[in-house]
């Protein structure tokens, strides 16, 4: 016996949800399905707990994607405002930390219970444990899953699986897969918002300091991010790092400003007017932690009383804290990463609808697309986008 609906949505993630709702609010009968034992296991352990929600500065130029321009169309009809009335609607306390990123005040098991809540107002079907066998698109149109769980069919299919970070969390290829079953190419893939790794000198020379953090300014491939830097005892991490690591490929050069909004040669030449007997070290120590001073003045800058420097040493040393050259040799992979980077390729699909240009009822959204966001929940923003706008389309064909 094959249980019928309007629409069948695989993933119980922010986008797979997003679109229930909004389907199930226009009157369709939905059906989500998910492989995992609950639902929204990304939400439950983003922003430490607290979920970054959305960004109230979210614009396309926060995305990566081979076509910058697909995600315009969904982002402006569904914009940080729309969540955040959702949020209030629910009585969610929220706070911006920084740079637009919207906080749970209490934990993310709030913007979780809201989706539920949502959807089961819109009398949607949600069920967990249930792993896809095999999908099938027969003669009349329609999609029919074998599942776990029993066959389920309907004319419409989302997919919303997601994409390979975090594996630990049950992310998989199985939507790659499926878009490539029914004629999609999927670009390459690789781990983005994701800690790097140092080999070689440098990670002789800094992984003791593990736990150290400072602000810096990374730059890769003319784009440049100012935030913390955390030293790792595998490599670097911290949100500058996080959000360049999206830029930066094995071999590209990647420098920092280690002390970023400062200018350095003034700052050196007024040491050596005023502090002539202080050592390079312990005036460093004053500007950024005293253990990363420390070994900078160990293995990069000789140290020694400021007024032993010469004018051409001075410039050199400004140079180097100013764009201090960092080899990093990977990164730490998928699993430790935020998101993927790459997926299903947006030339085969509608901008607007999110619907596939090749399989008529077949939508694609969220992770598992090639649209990537920046750190500081611009991710969860085209989740909520994406998925929106293939529920409004799945309700209009409907």
């Amino acid at each position: 016996m094959t249980a019928q609906y309007d629409a069948i949505v695989i993933g119980a993630g922010a986008a797979g949800l997003m679109c229930a709702i909004a389907a199930g609010q226009r009157g369709l009968r939905v059906l989500v399905v998910d492989h995992a034992n609950k639902v929204g296991k990304k939400i439950l352990m983003s922003g430490g707990g607290r979920c970054n929600f959305t960004n109230t500065g979210a614009t396309p130029a926060n995305y990566l994607s081979a076509n910058p321009h697909f995600c315009k169309s969904a982002l402006a009809r569904y914009t940080p405002a729309h969540f955040i009335e959702l949020v209030e609607r629910h009585r969610i306390a929220y706070h911006e930390k920084e740079l637009g990123q919207l906080f749970c005040d209490e934990s993310s098991k709030q913007v979780v219970k809201l989706l539920l809540d949502e959807c089961a107002a819109a009398n949607v079907e949600v069920r967990t444990h249930c792993s896809i066998e095999a999908v099938l698109h027969v003669d009349n149109g329609e999609f029919r899953l074998r599942t776990t769980q029993g066959a389920f069919s309907a004319p419409a299919l989302v997919v919303a699986s997601g994409g390979l970070s975090i594996p630990s969390m049950g992310a998989s290829g199985f939507g790659y897969q499926l878009a490539k079953q029914f004629g999609h190419e999927v670009l390459p893939t690789r781990a983005g918002l994701v800690p790097l790794t140092l080999t070689g000198k440098h990670a002789e020379r800094l992984h003791d300091l593990a736990g150290v953090s400072l602000p810096v300014e990374a730059r890769c491939n003319d784009v440049i991010f100012r935030n913390f830097m955390l030293v790792t005892h595998r490599g670097i991490s911290g949100p500058s790092i996080l959000q360049i690591s999206n830029f930066w490929q094995p071999g590209d050069d990647l420098r920092l400003d280690l002390l970023p909004g400062i200018d350095i040669d003034a700052l050196l030449q007024e040491w050596q007017r005023e502090r002539r007997d202080a050592e390079l070290k312990t005036l460093l120590g004053e500007v950024m932690p005293k253990r990363f001073a420390q070994r900078l003045c160990e293995h990069w800058i000789a140290n020694k009383p400021l007024r032993q420097y010469n004018a051409p040493e001075l410039r050199g040393i400004a140079g180097l804290l100013s764009s201090w050259p960092l080899i990093a040799s990977g990164t730490e992979g998928y699993r430790t990463a935020e998101v993927t980077l790459g997926g299903v390729d947006t030339d085969g699909l509608s901008s607007s609808t999110m619907m596939s240009r090749h399989v008529p009822g077949l939508y694609f959204i969220g992770e598992v697309v090639d649209v990537t966001g920046w750190l500081g929940g611009y991710n969860f923003q085209w989740a909520w986008a994406s998925g929106h706008a293939a529920g409004l389309a799945l309700a209009s064909a409907g």
